[in-house]
């Protein structure tokens, strides 16, 4: 690993860039548990969930997530779950409240109608420009950006980018990850470099399949992260 002000950057197979997306998730972990505050708990999730597994492939799995972290966000409407056909009827209700409180000369309750009704109109078609703009992001993203930038995350904990640079037989990879804040950066470096004199090997987590086994046995399977922890991970 290459640490540098640019952030922490691994070369090497498949294997390598999991490994060095656990130990970046894990030391911050670490030092969420230890107290640290600027360790945002939805912002790692999201970069947990973005890293690549050893179960996972470049061209597919980190294409779509980055494909889908990469798009334009959810507007109002859709975070309130209300399709535009949903808020354009309600605003048709609204309108006609309007109406009815102009018929009973209530002037201003007519004009805050009036006022809920355009507010929806403008719900509605924002959420219907975003649903197409995503739907144009993610094809151009898939099919064209990720063959001329390299996969990337970024929110406000993370910045990241993966790339293959070589398609031999034994593929290569570039994987860096900034931590955004500086002083948190060198918590994590002193995480890290506790792990390298702790840790005698790094097992990278794969994806298990534990059904067939409780069917069997009767019961449930243990909760892997429950008992790990930096020496036995």
């Amino acid at each position: 690993m290459e640490e540098s002000v640019s952030g922490f950057k691994t070369r090497g197979g498949w294997v390598d860039a999991v490994e060095h997306g656990e130990r970046i998730v894990r030391a911050l972990k670490d030092l969420r548990e230890d107290g640290e505050d600027g360790v945002s708990l939805a912002a790692l999730d999201e970069f947990d969930e973005w890293r690549p597994k050893s179960h996972e492939r470049l061209d597919e799995d980190v294409n779509a997530k980055t494909a889908d972290q990469a798009s334009v966000k959810e507007g109002e409407g859709e975070k309130a779950g209300k399709d535009p056909d949903e808020d354009l009827q309600t605003a048709g209700e609204k309108l006609t409240e309007s109406y009815e409180n102009l018929e009973d000369e209530d002037t201003d309750a007519a004009v805050d109608k009036w006022g809920e009704s355009l507010d929806y109109v403008a719900r509605a078609a924002d959420s219907a420009g975003r649903k197409a703009v995503r739907k144009v992001e993610d094809a151009v993203y898939r099919n064209v950006m990720t063959q001329i930038a390299p996969y990337y995350f970024d929110n406000e904990l993370i910045s990241a980018n993966l790339q293959r640079v070589s398609g031999d037989d034994r593929p290569e990879y570039v994987f860096e990850i900034n931590v955004n804040d500086d002083d948190l950066k060198i918590k994590v470096s002193n995480k890290l470099a506790d792990y390298e004199s702790t840790v005698d090997r790094w097992h990278v987590d794969t994806e298990k399949v534990t059904e067939a086994a409780e069917a069997a046995e009767g019961v449930e399977a243990p909760d892997p992260d429950s008992e790990a922890d930096a020496e036995t991970t």
